[in-house]
């Protein structure tokens, strides 16, 4: 059942002129000061969510974005001082791209986070999809299987330096120590310092495949799935129960997973897709040229494989999939539950927050949604 609430907040500006007939993406530029803008807002909604019992505000590592949409490029560092400036609230990376780090940077960055806010700061990995920052930071992206095969090193690296204390690692792209001499003697292991207060340290990916699946199991990590069709949900439900069976981890469906959805509240369902639907469409039109539209058709085809649509995708679609709840809260509760029912080890539900949504707007849903939806599920 569920019992944590969580939002996911990509970095975008209060973005103008937004929907499908708005400013083209490709052609917003902004100011240093209004893509500064992002780091207030993040404090103002985290603020806002320590005070109605939301779990953890997520956030997206990006780079060199000066269309306005993901601009949050270091979000261990964003935790770090937004737990300063909250009580209770914890702070997910949704993702750090790994590929754009070395890997002990990152973990040693991490460890002090954690011992600091007192384990305030969720870790969480991925692979990247913009070529603009992977590639311009030296890493390969284009190149998929080396991306893949980089990553996981990357992966294994940074496991190895939390859950070790002394270690050493020899693979294709890094060799840790290296093999030099160290005040008269030969360096065999290194440690990492600070390791984290918290272990094992819990460390979140979202699900892109079969193969990101494989992965997420087979290294013990946690599974992230947003925005997924009700088919697509399930397939990847399923296929992570049994990646994790196959590993000899046996778990109830849904267990280790967050489950997130677009939301909008209002007297009826009708003015509520009204309301968010440039919201919506402002998303699409800057994340479905990458493979963000996971839906499938009657007949289970994901869109944009053969025989399935291939369009960017409407609100209605997307009500119509259980990726977007829209209406009072009756209607979203009843969505919400239609979902919790087919999966017992299922504990946390995410709002990602549209992405041309003001901030105004959304912290008044944010609001809302704590006083008439939460307080509707047993394990809150």
């Amino acid at each position: 059942m569920i019992k944590r609430f969580h939002v996911l907040y990509v970095g975008q500006i209060d973005l103008d002129n937004v929907g499908m007939d708005g400013t083209p993406a490709n052609e917003r530029r902004y100011s240093n000061d209004r893509l500064s803008e992002v780091f207030f807002t993040t404090r103002h909604i985290a603020q806002v969510m320590d005070e109605c019992g939301y779990h953890a505000l997520w956030t997206a590592e990006h780079h060199f974005q000066h269309e306005g949409y993901e601009c949050l490029p270091n979000l261990i560092q964003l935790g770090l001082w937004l737990a300063t400036q909250t009580k209770r609230l914890k702070f997910g990376c949704a993702f750090n791209v790994l590929p754009m780090w070395h890997p002990l940077r990152i973990a040693e960055d991490y460890a002090m986070a954690d011992i600091v806010t007192d384990g305030r700061v969720i870790m969480g990995v991925g692979r990247g999809y913009h070529t603009r920052e992977v590639e311009t930071f030296g890493a390969p992206l284009i190149d998929a299987e080396k991306n893949r095969e980089y990553f996981e090193e990357q992966l294994q690296l940074m496991l190895m330096a939390f859950n070790q204390e002394r270690f050493s690692f020899k693979g294709k792209y890094f060799t840790c120590p290296p093999e030099v001499d160290y005040r008269g003697y030969q360096l065999k292991d290194i440690t990492l310092v600070p390791r984290p207060k918290h272990l094992p340290v819990e460390v979140w990916m979202p699900v892109a495949s079969g193969k990101t699946i494989d992965m997420i199991a087979k290294y013990g990590l946690k599974a992230m799935v947003t925005l997924n069709g009700e088919k697509i949900l399930d397939d990847v439900v399923r296929a992570y129960q049994d990646a994790c069976a196959k590993y000899g981890q046996h778990k109830p469906l849904g267990q280790d997973m967050i489950w997130g959805t677009g939301l909008y509240l209002a007297a009826d369902q009708e003015t509520a897709i009204r309301k968010v639907e440039p919201a919506h469409d402002e998303r699409y039109k800057w994340f479905a040229p990458f493979g963000f539209v996971r839906y499938a058709d009657e007949q289970g085809r994901t869109w944009g494989t053969p025989g399935a649509p291939a369009k960017i995708p409407s609100l209605r679609d997307g009500v119509a999939q259980k990726a977007w709840f829209c209406g009072t809260p009756g209607q979203v509760i009843d969505g919400i539950k239609s979902i919790e029912a087919k999966y017992p080890g299922l504990e946390d539900y995410m709002i990602h927050w549209a992405e041309g949504l003001s901030p105004g707007e959304f912290e008044d849903q944010l609001r809302w949604f704590a006083r008439d939806v939460m307080p509707a599920f047993s394990g809150k």
